[in-house]
């Protein structure tokens, strides 16, 4: 296929997009927008007059010219990275990024939209419309659009760095993740990991020509199903500093060190938001979210850390008796590696619980078709995968329609790929790749998404059995599609994951309580071969266990936001003056992480969220701690009104998941639960209360 990356058919020919095409291909693509733009930027305007359709929606049209295919080639980077691909990857980056930057400092256009928004036309319009022009305004008005022009030159060369600052530093931790690999000769060595851990290892060891039948030898990576286990049950010290040690070693040393790129975008970013008149990055960022500054935010992180920290600091000492008692010594730290295991046995002790049982219950197949029927009745859906499947990127990789169930309309298609491999990031990731819109007939044409995962993978020809949390991750990405996939807005750029990013997380956070709630468990946790649901014994250890150790989860997540708040409020200013980061980062959470033996490195070399993007999650990462407060609350209509109960998920679908950013994300809220949130509704679910 010619141009295969500006083919705009629904279903993607995967097979022609090849990297030999990226530079050719989006070096068209920018060239195509870039006329639209300057067709729009022209002083002499039409002489219908402007209009909302010959400026705003026209403006919308230009991006997609190049979102689209630039979209296709940031998927292939996140999951079949290669060297031929990351070159031509890295070659446009710069362009790209040039191009979106320059589009809110086009004076001509601005002066368009500002001359739009000022007619009669503009001051007519109502609901959404009016929503996408005040979004609009505000996004060029905080992009700099009414900067001089030196500042508007600078502002273009800081995002044009950024990008490529952020992409080495992404290529930094995949390559250093990669890189490492523990081979394990002696069996005794992993006394303790269970059954299904071992045999991944040695199907690993084995397929990369580590071993054999009559040689046995186990393979170990720095993907999260590989190496956690190793760390929660292998009963060799040893093992388990080597996993850690490497764990954290991610990204800090060596070619791959990410310490001075993080220093590097944290003084990009303050000097961007400088520019931009606020005081640092996260009052840039936030001040179009829910929190709207930098100091709300670290003020929400920090209240919540106060309510955690009692529970927190007797989890801790427990933890620490708990060992002392069974190795019989004296009371003290403990190392960073013995945190997850003794973890992990006190939980059995306390509980006679461990999560390990649960793996059979949890066939990806089973819990991918239960997640289904749970959506099906609740939010009055069908999905299916079609008799002839289309190209996918990877063979693993499935694709499902999705209609509404009343009217049988195509709402749209999703790709779900769910392993590990060595060409994909790691972690697990929502993405769209087409946004639906109102046809002429009163229709609408359907959304394309996907959702990606690292999780077990299945051993030889049997099936992927996964761990709760990893069916909670993919309940989590599954709300961020629906998100996108049932959105019913009239413009395609308000539509579904397009939020405040403080409310993005509460369609799929929402999702996980279904995980927990018997109802909807039996739909998907049926043994993979008796067919038998999870025994009721069982699941009250598994209920009775949910908030065990939950103040020390909630101050992991409060530690992260914090380190990344303090960053870019504080440390930015005087990034230049590169302090040490592992000795910062000491400081900065000496409150808020388990006091150990051995300092563990800073999380920042390795934290993608923040610095694997221009923004990201950077200066934000406390949405998800916000979000779940917005989630705890709002599920307790489905507890109050029956989990199952449709009436209260077709009010999610129409008044929260449909919605998108077309009114303000307070609004949505409130009309769903009508009234504001309760942040005491987190503290309940998690157990931390008096």
């Amino acid at each position: 296929m010619e141009k295969p990356f500006l083919d705009d058919k629904f279903q993607i020919s995967w097979s022609d997009l090849k990297p030999e095409y990226i530079v050719s291909d989006i070096t068209e693509a920018i060239e195509n927008a870039q006329k639209r733009i300057d067709s729009l930027s022209k002083t002499d305007f039409p002489e219908e007059g402007l209009t909302f359709e010959n400026t705003l929606i026209a403006l919308e049209s230009a991006y997609e010219f190049l979102s689209g295919p630039w979209g296709l080639v940031s998927h292939l980077d996140s999951v079949s990275n290669s060297d031929e691909l990351r070159e031509a990857y890295n070659t446009m980056l710069p362009k790209v990024s040039e191009f979106y930057s320059k589009v809110p400092l086009n004076d001509g256009l601005w002066n368009r939209i500002k001359a739009y928004s000022e007619t009669q036309d503009a001051k007519s319009i109502l609901g959404t419309r009016l929503r996408f022009l005040e979004e609009t305004l505000s996004d060029f008005r905080n992009s700099g659009a009414d900067l001089p022009e030196d500042d508007k030159k600078r502002l273009m060369d800081i995002e044009s760095k950024l990008a490529q600052k952020t992409q080495k530093y992404s290529e930094n931790v995949l390559d250093s993740t990669n890189k490492w690999e523990l081979i394990v000769e002696n069996e005794q060595d992993l006394e303790g990991l269970p059954e299904l851990s071992k045999s991944a290892a040695l199907e690993s060891a084995k397929s990369k020509g580590f071993g054999s039948s009559e040689d046995p030898k186990w393979r170990f990576t720095l993907q999260a199903p590989s190496y956690f286990p190793v760390l929660e049950h292998v009963h060799s010290d040893s093992i388990r500093k080597k996993v850690w040690e490497a764990t954290s070693s991610i990204g800090a040393s060596g070619d791959y060190d990410n310490t001075d790129l993080v220093w590097e975008i944290l003084d990009l970013r303050q000097i961007k938001a400088e520019i931009l008149g606020r005081k640092n990055f996260a009052d840039q960022v936030l001040q179009r979210r829910m929190a709207k500054d930098g100091a709300t935010a670290l003020s929400f992180v920090e209240d919540l850390h106060l309510r955690t920290k009692p529970f927190f600091d007797s989890e801790t000492k427990e933890l620490e008796k708990y060992k002392a008692e069974m190795e019989g010594g004296d009371l003290c730290s403990l190392k960073p590696w013995e945190i997850a295991y003794w973890s992990e046995k006190k939980r059995k002790a306390e509980y006679d619980f461990d999560d390990e049982e649960l793996r059979p219950y949890f066939s990806i197949e089973n819990v991918i078709s239960g997640m289904f029927s749970i959506v099906t009745k609740i939010f009055g859906i069908k999905i299916n995968e079609p008799d002839e499947k289309p190209e996918v990127w990877h063979e693993d990789v499935k694709f499902y329609e999705i209609h509404d169930e009343s009217t049988g309309a195509h709402l749209g298609s999703f790709y779900a790929d769910w392993f590990p491999r060595e060409s994909k990031r790691s972690g697990a990731w929502m993405n769209y790749l087409k946004t639906g819109e109102p046809l002429s007939d009163g229709s609408r044409s359907p959304h394309l998404g996907l959702m990606c995962g690292n999780m077990t993978p299945p051993v030889g020809d049997g099936s992927a059995l996964l761990k709760h949390d990893e069916v909670e991750t993919v309940f989590h990405e599954f709300g961020h599609l629906l998100h996108h996939l049932l959105g019913e807005v009239e413009i395609k750029s308000l539509n579904g994951v397009n939020v405040a990013w403080d409310f993005v997380e509460l369609p799929s956070q929402i999702m996980e309580n279904f995980c927990w709630d018997r109802q909807s468990l039996d739909l998907f946790a049926i043994h993979h071969e008796t067919g038998e649901p999870i025994p009721e014994e069982l699941y009250n250890k598994m209920t009775a266990a949910r908030n065990y150790r939950s103040a020390t989860a909630m101050m992991r997540q409060l530690s992260l936001g914090k380190l990344d708040l303090e960053l870019h409020i504080n440390e930015a200013m005087n990034a230049k003056e590169a302090k040490n980061l592992d000795d910062l980062t000491e400081d900065l959470l000496s409150e808020y992480t388990i006091p150990t033996t051995v300092r563990p490195s800073t999380m920042a070399r390795r934290f993608g969220h923040l610095f694997a993007s221009p923004t990201g999650y950077a200066a934000a990462y406390y949405s998800y701690k916000w979000a779940e407060v917005l989630d705890a609350d709002a599920f307790t209509r489905f507890t109050k009104e029956g989990v199952m109960n449709p009436d209260t998920g077709r009010d999610l679908r129409d008044k929260i998941l449909s919605k998108g950013n077309s009114d303000d994300p307070k609004n949505l809220f409130h009309d769903f639960m009508g009234r504001d949130p309760d942040p005491e509704a987190l503290m309940i679910r998690s157990g931390l209360v008096d």
